[in-house]
């Protein structure tokens, strides 16, 4: 049976509550993605976040992950994140640039307003062409914080085991 990891970078909460029920339904560990620099998770201070984050977004930068992610152990990795400009946060490419998922199957997931997943699953395919990228699962934000309990199983059930 594949080990599994369920692996997200989250600011507001959303992408880590959709990771949660993941974990839940498949019995996957569960690992965050963690700033070597905190983004203000302040939902206030939205703004801020959305200027800082089309900053990076527009330097290309690449902001550094604090912890060590345990890929190397694990065959199935769900990586999942909220949408930034319309793509994903610019340390998921830190992220992809860090780690070799060759020979691994990845199953993106993300949370979104409105932007669905925004090409970010074909952009993870041309990032990993030696991993295998499933079907993902765009949920959008208001349904992942009352809990998208039902998409995720239903998504789950639509993937080769």
């Amino acid at each position: 049976m594949a080990k599994t990891l369920i692996l997200y970078f989250s600011v507001y909460g959303t992408a880590k509550k959709t990771a949660e029920e993941i974990a839940r339904q498949t019995g996957g560990d569960l690992v965050e993605i963690q700033p070597v620099v905190p983004y203000d998770s302040n939902r206030n201070h939205y703004n801020a976040l959305a200027r800082l984050a089309r900053k990076e977004h527009d330097e290309d930068a690449r902001p550094a992950i604090r912890n060590d992610i345990p890929i190397h152990d694990y065959d199935r990795i769900f990586i999942g994140y909220p949408m930034w400009w319309y793509t994903f946060p610019m340390i998921l490419y830190t992220l992809f640039d860090k780690y070799d998922f060759s020979g691994k199957t990845i199953i993106p997931f993300n949370t979104h307003m409105g932007s669905r997943d925004g090409g970010t699953y074909r952009t993870i395919r041309e990032l990993e062409p030696g991993a295998t990228v499933l079907a993902g699962l765009p949920v959008e934000m208001s349904d992942a914080e009352k809990g998208a309990a039902d998409a995720v199983r239903n998504w789950l059930n639509r993937l080769p085991q």
